[in-house]
């Protein structure tokens, strides 16, 4: 089990994260001081074109947009630098010494952990070229080529950026740019110098030298996001660990090597017809997960007495029904099938569904209709608060179906229903369950400036099983939407699932990296299918496994942890917005 405690913590959060998404985690990291956890975040970006505080417009070539990249300013050093597909970029945020020479010494170190990469992957000699940064082969010969750019920022003691090292990228993409400012210096690849190496290999190179460099004597702790299948995968994700004395977040049930075999017997299960209407493509991304389709529970498995939910269809819950379904709401009580409607309907609670009944993604684990959506209704936002009136909320929550189909992914949605229910009911504090609107930093600042009294967008389950449980959406995206809430200055929250394949040490690592960015509460519920066409249910967890789970994320930093076998988003959600006073300092 993990320990709190300053950590290195290692983080593959998969292809194509966005640039701005990785730019918004890194500064929730760093912001989080010198006496925070350690991080190395691996990655590969989208065709992007960054430009560093000092860079020339006229390095710019071409218009970005003409050759389907887009171009952002970088509060980093440097010039103008390319990043895309097939490039392996490294985010290291570390607490370093600050002082005369501290940020060239820094530079240099990350330099050094390149070129000792690259060694090990078959490509020695590897070196730095006087008065140019990064790392370049062939130093001495006629023509030196620049292999790796490095483009760090060093302040408060606390690191940001750091490198980007061309594996296999599409080259031409560098045509387009005076790359680093540097004229007359050409730029290669591992896979133009002849080393035909996977992904995967570089990022378990990169990790193992990490943890030998920056985790001695300390805990090394790693999470992987699972790759595609047949690309191969670091080991994490399938198992193995990072080395002597570190813990990875992988299911011991996957070893390394195994995720094409298990999806093998995940189609013969659903083959042989283990389960009615298995479904044979949401088992094969849990296998390709490492999780083996046949510890999955059978779908008529008993329940545990403490996820049996008593139904009180008494007054409050009549009164409740009468008052949403009157008004031509929907809640996600209902479409979601939570087990607690009994009991919060019967306590004058619901939380409200908006922007439609009909989502634009097809999660796993989700009952709501995935049919073609409608218009929005310009009326919603007003009925919404006439229903929080009428039923005396203190504390209303609100939520919604993804809108992908929408260009601000339901953000004015939001945005028109919170300033109805204040309008109307201007003591009831308002919680929103958003979705991640595509990632959009306009988009969620339209939800933002209205200031819900709560902002909850959930990452759902652990990294390894992301691409398995909601393909459509993305761990770093997801921590990317609560940095930047933690940044407008809201108070965050988020949830999980338990019960898919995970272990409690994964857990603990996602309860250490929302604690990192600012979240302050964080929901912890038993996952339970709703049909045999949704992701099984691979264990039930006990009562007083949640209790051990809750006081762990107490000691990882969070305000606020709600664990138990019902708990959903928005279960007691008004005593859970009630945070304790921040832990003292030192």
């Amino acid at each position: 089990m993990l320990n709190p405690g300053r950590s290195l913590r290692l983080r593959w959060l998969g292809e194509r994260v966005a640039y701005s998404d990785a730019h918004a985690l890194q500064r929730a990291l760093w912001a989080a001081g010198p006496g925070a956890d350690d991080w190395l975040l691996l990655l590969e970006h989208p065709h992007v074109y960054t430009a560093g505080v000092r860079a020339k417009p006229e390095h710019m070539l071409v218009d970005p947009a003409s050759v389907g990249a887009e171009l952002v300013k970088a509060d980093r050093g440097g010039d103008i630098t390319y990043h895309g597909p097939g490039q392996l970029v490294g985010y290291p945020v570390l607490s370093v010494p600050s002082g005369p020479g501290a940020t060239p010494a820094y530079v240099h170190e990350l330099e050094q952990l390149v070129v000792d990469a690259l060694a090990e992957l078959g490509l020695p000699g590897a070196g730095r070229l006087p008065g140019y940064p990064g790392v370049w082969l062939d130093v001495d010969g006629p023509v030196p080529r620049k292999i790796c750019a490095i483009g760090a920022r060093h302040s408060r003691q606390r690191t940001m950026h750091g490198f980007a090292l061309n594996v296999a990228p599409d080259m031409s993409m560098f045509e387009h740019i005076v790359p680093c400012g540097i004229v007359g210096k050409p730029v290669t690849s591992m896979a133009a110098e002849g080393a035909d190496v996977a992904m995967a290999d570089v990022v378990e190179t990169f990790f193992g030298l990490a943890a030998r460099r920056w985790g001695r004597g300390r805990q090394v702790e790693r999470q992987d996001c699972s790759m595609p299948v047949g690309t191969g995968a670091p080991a994490a994700a399938n198992g193995g660990g990072p080395g002597p004395g570190t813990t990875a977040g992988a299911a011991p049930a996957a070893v390394a090597g195994r995720g094409a075999p298990l999806v093998r017997e995940a189609v013969d299960l659903s083959a042989r017809g283990r389960d009615s209407a298995q479904p044979v493509r949401l088992l094969g991304r849990l296998a390709a997960a490492g999780v083996d389709p046949r510890a999955a529970l059978p779908v008529r498995s008993r329940k545990p007495e403490w996820l049996r939910a008593s139904a009180d269809m008494g007054t409050g819950y009549r009164s409740l029904h009468k008052t949403v379904h009157g008004l031509g709401l929907a809640t996600v009580c209902e479409e979601a099938g939570c087990p607690n409607i009994f009991e919060c309907w019967a306590d004058g609670t619901a939380t409200f569904m908006i922007n439609g009944e009909r989502c634009t993604r097809a999660c796993g684990f989700c009952q709501v209709s995935t049919a073609k959506p409608m218009p929005l209704d310009p009326g919603e936002p007003q009925r919404v608060a006439e229903a929080v009136a009428r039923l005396g909320l203190a504390h209303a929550v609100i939520t919604c179906v993804a809108r992908d189909d929408l260009a601000d992914g339901g953000a004015s949605g939001f945005a028109a229903t919170i300033e109805a229910v204040r309008s109307r009911c201007p003591a009831t504090a308002v919680e929103v369950l958003i979705s991640d609107c595509k990632g959009d930093p306009a988009s969620l600042a339209t939800i933002f400036e209205r200031r819900p009294d709560v902002l909850n967008h959930n990452v759902e389950t652990v990294p390894r099983l992301q691409r398995a449980v909601r393909p459509s959406a993305s761990y770093a995206r997801s921590l990317a939407v609560l940095s930047r809430a933690v940044g407008a200055g809201l108070v965050a929250k988020s949830g999980l699932m338990v019960g898919l394949g995970e272990t409690e040490d994964e857990l603990y690592g996602v309860f250490a990296d929302l604690a990192a960015i600012g979240v302050s509460i964080v929901t912890v519920g038993q996952y339970l299918r709703p049909s045999a066409k949704h992701l099984p249910v691979t264990r039930w967890y006990s009562p007083e496994e949640f209790g051990r789970i809750a006081e762990t994320g107490l000691r990882l930093g969070l305000r606020q942890v709600v664990a138990s076998p019902l708990t959903r988003s928005s279960y007691h959600a008004r005593q859970a917005a009630q945070l304790p006073a921040p832990a003292a300092a030192g």
